[in-house]
């Protein structure tokens, strides 16, 4: 009887094998300028290991953000996280794939890189005209020592839709309650008018811009900083202690970052505690779609980020970037079993 039942048992089992996607030679993905590096570095990596290239247009968060919702691309990044509301709106999902910092950057003669000391108040009194020049009695008094010139400040801000320019004044708006009023925050503000103002087009706009401006002050992603050997600032953080942009600095920020209450990975890292955290820190992120219309491309993105996330963390490491810890990549992985699913409603990821 019990040989009959087996034998049932298994004439009666469907075994559902994993469904297999058709190789994708290419993946498409546009957005924040700010990972752009690291994206580089990572496809240049992939495409050797697995034979897949990744075409990445590095257009500002605004730009990508539009293309994804427009289904012109095979996936989004923006460093303006969307909120949880925004993304069920669009159907999409959310997840972040390296987190970085922002630096003042600075063309003053004379001024080495590190060497200056500004405030979150006082760059937030640059940007808003009421410092206007180099010499001013308020840079004076956090730069004792230090010579400074008597000549006009140039602040130079992003012309595109910018991830940077969110986390930017996300973070001026946290330590002046005058910006939070008067400008706010947001990837394309009005700069105020009372200020000399530049507008560069991504990153490597306003680093361009900082590097041939006498006088002039810029904010951009660490990365472009080096490669562009710009002079960059300290800055007084939330303990008041001044630090300078170095790895263990945005670790210390990056430490204090919970995951774990944040609904669509919605997460915004400026000013956190800490004696040693650098105060201008952020994540950077991608932006699917829940429901993959094309499996195989959507299955391809996320081994993209997959591979990267297991083997990317030396080459994120050398250009500054902080790389996702496991425990957050775990998060990301359940996420995308339980997010990301063909037009059968089976998950694109196994």
């Amino acid at each position: 009887m019990n040989k009959l039942l087996n034998g049932l048992l298994l004439a009666s089992t469907v075994v559902i094998a994993p469904m297999s996607y058709a190789k994708v030679d290419t993946i498409n993905g546009a957005g924040a300028t700010f990972p752009y590096p690291v994206y580089a570095k990572w496809a240049e990596a992939y495409n050797k290991a697995e034979g897949v290239k990744l075409n990445y247009q590095s257009i500002g968060s605004g730009g990508g953000i539009k293309q994804i919702k427009a289904k012109t691309v095979d996936f989004g990044a923006s460093d303006a996280p969307l909120t949880k509301e925004e993304l069920d709106q669009a159907g999409l999902a959310q997840f972040p794939a390296v987190m970085g910092a922002i630096v003042a950057v600075i063309n003053v003669k004379g001024i080495e890189a590190g060497q200056l000391k500004l405030s979150g108040q006082l760059l937030a009194d640059i940007y808003s005209g009421k410092v206007k020049m180099w010499d001013d009695a308020a840079i004076a008094s956090l730069n004792e020592g230090v010579k400074l010139p008597h000549m006009p400040i140039y602040t130079v801000h992003r012309s595109d839709g910018s991830g940077t320019t969110f986390n930017f004044t996300d973070y001026l708006a946290r330590v002046s309650p005058e910006w939070q009023k008067n400008v706010g925050v947001g990837k394309e503000v009005a700069w105020p008018k009372e200020a000399q103002q530049l507008g560069g087009k991504g990153n490597e706009g306003v680093a361009n811009f900082v590097s041939r401006t006498p006088g002039s002050i810029g904010y951009v992603e660490f990365a472009y900083a080096k490669s562009n050997n710009l002079t960059y600032t300290q800055m007084e953080n939330k303990a008041g202690k001044f630090v300078k942009p170095e790895m263990a600095a945005f670790q210390a920020a990056a430490a204090n970052a919970d995951w774990t209450n944040a609904p669509g990975f919605h997460l915004i890292l400026n000013d956190q505690p800490g004696d040693a955290s650098w105060p201008m820190t952020a994540a950077t992120f991608i932006l699917v779609y829940k429901q993959q219309d094309d499996a195989a491309k959507g299955d391809a993105v996320l081994k993209f980020f997959d591979w990267s996330f297991a083997n990317g963390d030396q080459a994120a490491e050398a250009l500054d970037y902080i790389p996702m810890p496991d425990s957050v990549v775990k998060m990301i992985e359940d996420m995308w079993r339980n997010d990301v699913k063909d037009t059968q409603g089976m998950a694109v990821y196994k």
